[in-house]
This record gives C-alpha cells, sequence and structure tokens, in this order.
C-alpha cells in the first residue's frame, strides 16, 4: 500500500510517501509500529482500532496480541528513528514554512502500570520500593489524561486507597503523614469523576473515619498542595456517589466546608488548581440540601462573592454562580449575600456576560436576594440591572432565565426612579407585552 502513493506536495514541497500515514495520508507526527511491522501515525491507528477494527489496514493480519499476563491489547511501538528523520526533513524544509513536529510524549505502557500497580499491591515489597512505584506513577498520570484513564481502568484504585487510608483511624500529627499516603492521594486527586466506580465513591463515603482524614488533610499546615488534593478527592466523592444518605453525610462531616472555603480564600498564582478545586469541592456539598447552612456558617458567602470579583469567566464562573444561587436558598445564606456591598452589583455584571448558564444562575440570584431584601432591589436598580433583564428577555438566553428576568422585571417596577421617565419609555413598555400578569 504505500508504495501506491504518490508524495504528496505541500507548501511548494514534495512530501516522501513513507512519511505519511498509510490511514490519513498526512504527514505523521508520532508514528508507531504495530505487531504486523507496519507504521501508522499513532492518532490515526488508535481512531481505526476505536471504531471496532481489529486487523492492520495495510495487511489485514490481526492487530492483537496476547501479552504475558493473558491480556488481549494493542500494541504501538514508538518508531523513533522515522520521528527523528521527519523531525530533520521538517527543520531542512523550514523555508517553505513547514514547522518541526514536536516530540511527543510516549503514553503508559499497560504492562509497565500492571507492574506498578502489582507492586504496590503486595505487602511484601519494601517500602522504599513501593514508594519509588507510586512516584513513577504519579508521573504517568500527570502526563495524559489518557493515561489516567489507563490507569483507572487496570484498577488503581484497589491498590491506592488502602495506601491512602492506612492511617485514617489514627490521629497523627499532620506533618508525620507518610510519603507513601500523600503519594497515594496525589495520584487520585487527578482521577475525574468518570476514572472513579460509585463502588470505590461509596466505600469512602460510608466510613466516618475515612471522611474524617479527608477533612483532616484540609488543614494541612505546610502543604496547599496537600489540601488541594484533599478537596479534589472530596469533591469526586460526592460527585460520584449516588445515596442521598451518603451525600449528606459527607457533606455534614465536621471542618469540612471549613476546609474547604478556606482552601478558596487563600488561592494566590502560586497554586491556580487552589480555586478551581475549591469551587468545584465546595458546589458539590452545596448541592446536598440539608448541609447548606454549614456552607454559610463557614464563610462560603464571603468567599464566593470574592471568588466572583476574580473571576475572568469560564467554567469556574459558571461554577461560583451556580453555588451562590444554591446558597441563596438558605435563608442564612440570602441574608449573607444581602449584607455583602458586592453581592448584588456583581451578580447585575455577570449577566450576559459569560455564557447562558452563567446567566441563568446570575438572575436566579438576583431575584431571590431581590424578593427577599427590599434594600437588594434598589442596589440592583442603581447597578443597572433594568436594562440588561431587558436585553435578557429579547436575546436567545434559556427560557428559565428569561421566566426569572421577567419575574425580576415585575417585582422592580416599584424601584424605578420615577423621575427617570423609564417607566413610560417605549423600551420599558416592551416589557408590558414580555412579563407576565
Amino acid at each position: 500500500m504505500p508504495g501506491s502513493v504518490e508524495p504528496l506536495k505541500l507548501v511548494g514541497v514534495q512530501i516522501p510517501y513513507h512519511f505519511r500515514c498509510p490511514i490519513s495520508l498526512e504527514l505523521m507526527s508520532d508514528p508507531v509500529t504495530v505487531s504486523t511491522g507496519q507504521t501508522y501515525d499513532r492518532s490515526s491507528i488508535e481512531s481505526w482500532v476505536a471504531t471496532g477494527n481489529t486487523t492492520c489496514p495495510v495487511t489485514r493480519r490481526p492487530l492483537f496480541v496476547s501479552d504475558p499476563g493473558s491480556h488481549f491489547s494493542l500494541t504501538l511501538i514508538p518508531n523513533h528513528n522515522l520521528r527523528r528523520l521527519i523531525q530533520d526533513w521538517c527543520v531542512a524544509n523550514r523555508t517553505f514554512g513547514i514547522e518541526r513536529i514536536p516530540t511527543p510524549k510516549q503514553p503508559a505502557d499497560p504492562f509497565l502500570v500492571r507492574s506498578l500497580l502489582s507492586h504496590l499491591s503486595s505487602p511484601s515489597a519494601p517500602p522504599a520500593s513501593r514508594l519509588a512505584s507510586l512516584r513513577r506513577l504519579l508521573s504517568l498520570a500527570r502526563d495524559s489524561d489518557k493515561n489516567r484513564s489507563l490507569i483507572a481502568s487496570l484498577g488503581a484504585h484497589h491498590a491506592l486507597l488502602p495506601i491512602l487510608f492506612s492511617s485514617s483511624s489514627s490521629k497523627e500529627d499532620h506533618l508525620h503523614y507518610s510519603d507513601h499516603v500523600l503519594e497515594a492521594l496525589a495520584i487520585l486527586s487527578l482521577f475525574q469523576i468518570s476514572h472513579c466506580s460509585e463502588s470505590d465513591c461509596t466505600a469512602i463515603a460510608s466510613d466516618p473515619e475515612k471522611v474524617a482524614f479527608l477533612s483532616r488533610l484540609l488543614f494541612h499546615p505546610s502543604s496547599m498542595e496537600v489540601r488541594i488534593n484533599a478537596a479534589a478527592l472530596i469533591e469526586a466523592t460526592v460527585a460520584g456517589t449516588q445515596s442521598q444518605d451518603l451525600r449528606t453525610q459527607v457533606s455534614g462531616a465536621k471542618g469540612i466546608f471549613e476546609g474547604v472555603v478556606a482552601l478558596l480564600r487563600e488561592a494566590d498564582q502560586a497554586h491556580p488548581r487552589a480555586a478551581k478545586v475549591g469551587l468545584k469541592a465546595l458546589f458539590a456539598l452545596c448541592l446536598v440540601k440539608q448541609t447548606r447552612h454549614l456552607a454559610v456558617a463557614a464563610g462560603a458567602p464571603d468567599a464566593l462573592v470574592d471568588r466572583l470579583a476574580d473571576c475572568s469567566g469560564g467554567a469556574d464562573a459558571e461554577r461560583a454562580l451556580a453555588t451562590v444561587e444554591l446558597l441563596c436558598r438558605v435563608p442564612s445564606g440570602c441574608a449573607a449575600f444581602g449584607a455583602h456591598a458586592l453581592s448584588v452589583p456583581l451578580l447585575v455584571k455577570m449577566i450576559l456576560k459569560i455564557s447562558d448558564r452563567a446567566t441563568e444562575y446570575a438572575a436566579g440570584a438576583l431575584l431571590t436576594l431581590c424578593t427577599a431584601v427590599e434594600r437588594c432591589q434598589r442596589e440592583a436598580v442603581t447597578a443597572g440591572v433594568m436594562t440588561q433583564l431587558l436585553l435578557l428577555v429579547q436575546s436567545d438566553c434559556t427560557e428559565r432565565a428569561k421566566r426569572k428576568a421577567q419575574m425580576l422585571l415585575k417585582l422592580l417596577r416599584d424601584s424605578w426612579p420615577d423621575d427617570s421617565g423609564s417607566k413610560n419609555s417605549d423600551y420599558f413598555a416592551c416589557n408590558e407585552v414580555v412579563v407576565p400578569l
């Protein structure tokens, strides 16, 4: 097949046929050789297999071979020599605008991952050797989400959770948690919810000692990374547990809200993950209706307003606004946000600025605040909410956001200054059509 491929002309230069992937016919950036001896670009052959193909596109021979553990797997061997030749060719033709392909990071080898996990699970393995295995596994997990998916699929939780909670029943000083415990925590914190099984999350959530252990780690006095990793695992546990009773048990654990709120407050440029992880953990915990008052008591409203003031947009702002709306449904939370001078102006500012979801959350929080606290109505009008709402009801935003905007317009009509003339203006008159009586 490669011999039938004519040289491809690109930007005035011909790409040699053996530099091109037989599947995509494009210049290879990460050439790998399969068990049949053929070489393909990694992304192309992985996509080929992902669509259900089990044979080599060129030879039609089987791609999957049995490894020593009797697992059938796709073996992809990096073709370093060919990749270097391609890179040299790119450099030699840079005058034609061809950029040198970067040296790719190689994905984790399933055989290596299985060996590392087996070593961690072995009670006879020396502590120093187990620690080395943990650090190698952490390095692989940090490289890519593909690696994390592979590590999780090979049963990493079964090996890591016993190590993490090996000292959970003791009242250890935070400064003396073993390196094994902290390395296991660091690996587990990198897994997304999709990587965690419900049974693993349930095993943590149903054990008060394990939950208390994670809560204590939120207050580690000398390592912000440990605190961030603990919050990440707490978030994954709550989000991955289906039982409402268990989620309530976790969110009601002593100090858990205080630890997450403190992490959110202390987030800075030196620890960019702190704000993101803190917001995700706080949102997951606040989804439990029964314990939202504990979030308010821990100072979550002030921390969220401060964080919103620093948010430039994106998922973090959406998550922060969603949490604000949840806490506004609690009387104490509504009072706390109402007492903060920046709450209403910031919520008004967020309307139509970030996303449809963010707009919906901001409008919902404003509706609750303005309904409960009359002073908030005046603050909202002063901040320019009327113009924002009139634009919102005529936009392509969600129907839920429009309904909230319509209810707010009706609620705030009497708060609009009489001398502004806006009540009788044509612009405000359009509200007579969209606002339900």
